[in-house]
């Protein structure tokens, strides 16, 4: 039988879906426990208690049920807080829906993921203080590639470790080149130096020590195609939200720099 212990845990709403006519369940990136799916019975009640402590993009400390296997059950809540602003914003909604998208897919549920747990919820609040979200889940695709098998060599030349530029990405290396090692790959990405300082930087930056953000329209552009090649080539990963971000750039949405 699934073990199960009534505890205390931290929990962020990554998403929630309907089951029957009146019951949800509620899928939780929790500090303690990694995601785990919890049954909500009636919660689509009128007057339900815990209604506000699981709406989207809701964190705080819950007390429940955890089972180690199947469904988990919430009892109730101690203290909760929305990201208004992410709530709010169609734009600020769907790149951190997609950020948890990339996070479900990359791991099983029930992994304890102490050391993603803070970068998300620090990410969420960047968000919902005004940073550039595009730029917040481009920093997550890139941090999350290795999680996904993917180890791209973004320190310096796969060659000879040069660091310093020019140096460009090249796919089949599956890194860096430098410019005395291009001839290696006629097919390299042929990145601007400014996109590739931009990669290099996200692969070891700790969110807690960003503060702004001033990416331009252009490179922002280009990130996202790399990304996307990326993602597409040796990724494989699709998330339904990353096509409603295609969409959205297609509405032409704000080009801003911050």
């Amino acid at each position: 039988m699934p073990k199960h212990n009534i505890t205390d845990f931290n929990g962020i709403i990554m998403y929630r879906k309907d089951y029957q006519e009146r019951d949800l369940l509620v899928k939780i990136l929790t500090r303690e426990f990694g995601k785990k799916m919890f049954f909500v019975r009636g919660a689509k009640k009128r007057g339900f208690k815990l209604t506000a402590d699981i709406l989207p993009f809701t964190y705080g400390k819950y007390i429940g049920d955890i089972k180690s296997e199947g469904l988990s059950y919430i009892n109730s809540s101690k203290s909760t807080e929305q990201f208004k602003n992410i709530s709010n914003d169609i734009f600020k909604n769907a790149y951190v829906t997609y950020i948890m998208s990339l996070i479900d897919f990359a791991f099983p549920d029930s992994e304890v993921l102490t050391s993603w747990y803070e970068p998300f919820f620090t990410g969420m609040k960047l968000v919902d203080q005004g940073l550039d979200a595009a730029v917040i889940a481009n920093i997550f695709e890139v941090q999350l590639l290795p999680v996904f098998g993917v180890q791209p060599e973004l320190r310096g030349c796969v060659i000879c470790g040069q660091t310093n530029p020019p140096l460009d990405y090249s796919e089949s290396y599956g890194g860096l080149l430098c410019e005395k090692h291009y001839h290696l790959d006629p097919r390299r990405m042929h990145l601007d130096q400014r996109t590739v300082y931009y990669l290099r930087q996200f692969s070891v930056l700790d969110l807690k020590s960003l503060h702004s953000i001033n990416v331009k329209s252009e490179t922002k552009k280009h990130l996202r195609h790399f990304l996307d090649q990326i993602y597409d080539d040796t990724v494989g990963v699709h998330p339904k939200s990353k096509r409603f971000i295609d969409q959205m750039n297609e509405w032409e949405g704000p080009q801003t720099s911050i």
